[in-house]
Order: C-alpha cells, then sequence, then structure tokens
C-alpha cells in the first residue's frame, strides 16, 4: 500500500497522520516523543515511504530516526506552508493531515535538509550567536549602571572594552555596590569572550577546509 505521512512536531508529542493513496486517512495519532512509539504508528508502513514534518524545534532526532529506517524524509519549509497557515480550522490534527495530502498531491514546499556536518556547522554558528548576543546583553547593563551615576562614553571612553576604555572604568567612582556589579559584569564577560575566541578558531578552521568559502574569499572587496 502506498502511504503518505505528515508529523507535527513539537517539544514533548508529536501528531502522526497517515494516508493512503486514495486520499483516505488511515491513522491520525498523537503519541509521545521517541523511536518506540513513533515506531508503534509508522514501523509497519514499506521502506521508502514518504514522510513530511516542518522544519520546527527539535526535529534532528525525527530526521536521524526516519533515515535509520529506510523512510524518505521531506522537510516542509515552515514559512510557505500557507496550506497550514491558513486554515480555518488549526491544531495537530489537522496540520499533520495537512502535511500528509500537500505530500501525496506533490504540493509540499520544501527545505533543504543539509547533511550532518552542515547541522554541526549551523550549530556552532548559533552558538556563538547566543553567545555574542547575552555579551550585549551584559555591556548594556553596564553601560545603565554608568548612566545611573552620570558618566557618559566620551573620549578614550567612546569604547569601554579597550584597554583604554577598561581604565577609565576602573577609575571611575562608584559606590560600593555599583562598582561590584560593574566587576562582575566584566569578569562574566572575559569569561564569555574566551569562549567566543575559541569559537572563532573552530570556525574559521572549518572555513579553511571549505572550498565554497575559498571562492568566497578570491572575490574583490
Amino acid at each position: 500500500m502506498q502511504a503518505y505521512v505528515g508529523i507535527d512536531v513539537h517539544r514533548r508529542r508529536s501528531q502522526i497522520a497517515v494516508m493512503d493513496g486514495g486520499g483516505r486517512m488511515a491513522v491520525n495519532r498523537n503519541v509521545p516523543n521517541g523511536r518506540e512509539t513513533l515506531m508503534e504508528v509508522i514501523g509497519d508502513l514499506p521502506v521508502g515511504t514518504p514522510v513530511a514534518f516542518e522544519a520546527a524545534f527539535g526535529w534532528g532526532w525525527l530526521l536521524e530516526l526516519l533515515q535509520d529506517h529506510g523512510f524518505e524524509p521531506h522537510l516542509a519549509h515552515p514559512l510557505r506552508c500557507r496550506a497550514i497557515a491558513a486554515a480555518r480550522l488549526k491544531n495537530d490534527k489537522v496540520d499533520a493531515e495537512t502535511l500528509a495530502h500537500l505530500l501525496r498531491a506533490d504540493l509540499l514546499p520544501e527545505a533543504w535538509i543539509a547533511p550532518p556536518h552542515v547541522r554541526q556547522q549551523r550549530t556552532i554558528l548559533r552558538h556563538r550567536a547566543q553567545l555574542v548576543r547575552l555579551r550585549t546583553l551584559l555591556r548594556n547593563r553596564i553601560h545603565a549602571v554608568l548612566a545611573d551615576h552620570g558618566f557618559d562614553r566620551k573620549g578614550a571612553a567612546r569604547n569601554c572594552w579597550s584597554t583604554q576604555g577598561r581604565e577609565w572604568l576602573n577609575a571611575l567612582l562608584l559606590p560600593a555596590a555599583s562598582r561590584a556589579v560593574v566587576a562582575d559584569l566584566l569578569e562574566t564577560i572575559d569569561a564569555l569572550q574566551q569562549v567566543i575566541n575559541r569559537l572563532d578558531i573552530t570556525l574559521t578552521q572549518m572555513a579553511k577546509a571549505d572550498p565554497r568559502v575559498k571562492a568566497l574569499m578570491s572575490l574583490p572587496s
């Protein structure tokens, strides 16, 4: 039997819809996330059965599971799945069924499924981006403490994170509590910077081995 599977993936549970070649629903069940629970629903389907799921939170484990059992994964582009977003009745059951229907009708807007090494690179890039955002938050907190005491960033203090800027920060006459806050924030920023620097080295090594990066670097600036 030709079947088409749509899976609406969530953090803890997923809705699984199995549709036959004629468009009739065979199964539409909500199960806890996990290999055993998922295979209880689709494990008897033929190898090569197409399965559609959205690029939502935590889909990596599902992709690996489908590939391990010989299914044909299709990653739906969440922003282009207008049939789901525009549905009058919006729930997990309808979403899973719609994915299966779009897959059967060959109308599923698909996103590229990156290979494992690319997904690992993305993981490192996202990790670095989150640390940089956290560093910015901590720096802004220092600026807020300084503003509370009427200090602005002029001259050498325009960049509080340079050598001159750090000297200027250390020379400021701040109340004890505010000085402790600034010191704690600076210590945390320095610790974050060490991790960011290490990630920069890792990403640089990855980039050097990528011919696409070499091609980009050869372009005139």
